[in-house]
């Protein structure tokens, strides 16, 4: 007597596309304009504490046409609760190893969106003098088709931002200083920069779809 089939399944699960490396997304028609809104995009934010990186990198993934998901690495390296390693304790082997394991995480969860069709924003404090680690790293953990755009305001004006963070956010008047000298090494690498210093959040995630538009019409070398 011949078996009866298997029961359907009802658990619910559903099978999902495996994440790969993204590519850059796909050139629009000659003399079309890109439109960043409904395009399925993955974006990395680079700026020094206080430039608003979340601020601008929430509102922007809020108020898109099409599903899309914000990925903070600071909120990824702060699942680790007993045990976390904070840099302004010091940089050491530790601080580095949960950097290194946080991005990987993000980068991990941004390939599984895309390949799902949600776009992604991350945001990082990447440094120019740090290619390897920065965006090499980046470019490692999620693909080709990464677009950053470096959101870089004033001294004056990430200083008072930082004033209003409190826990291990809030770094000191001199650290801010130091981080944000670094990042003026972007100037001059090619990469868009977005200075938001008498912008607000709205008007500056309007910009980033004007850069974006031009990225997808023209992928930035990196």
């Amino acid at each position: 007597m011949q078996a009866p089939p298997p029961p359907p399944d009802a658990t619910g699960h559903v099978r999902l596309p495996p994440g790969g490396p993204v590519a850059f997304p796909a050139a629009p028609p000659a003399h079309a304009v890109p439109d960043p809104t409904t395009t399925t995009l993955a974006v990395l934010l680079i700026g020094p504490a206080g430039a608003g990186k979340t601020s601008v990198a929430k509102h922007w993934a809020e108020h898109r046409r099409v599903p899309t998901a914000h990925i903070s690495l600071d909120d990824v390296r702060e699942w680790v609760r007993s045990g976390f390693a904070d840099p302004q304790s010091g940089w050491n082997d530790n601080s580095e190893a949960q950097y290194r394991l946080a991005r990987r995480t993000c980068g991990f969860a941004a390939r599984n969106f895309l390949a799902n069709g949600i776009s992604c924003i991350l945001d990082d404090a990447v440094f120019p003098d740090r290619p390897v680690v920065g965006l090499g790293g980046w470019k490692r953990h999620v693909g080709p088709g990464l677009l950053p755009v470096v959101l870089l305001p004033g001294l004056d004006v990430v200083l008072e931002r930082n004033a209003e963070r409190t826990g291990n956010r809030r770094l000191t008047d001199e650290e801010v200083a130091r981080i944000h000298g670094r990042m003026a090494g972007w100037y001059g690498s090619g990469l868009p920069i977005i200075d938001n210093s008498q912008l607000d959040v709205p008007t500056t995630a309007h910009l980033l779809d004007e850069v974006l538009a031009r990225a997808i019409a023209s992928p930035p070398t990196w």
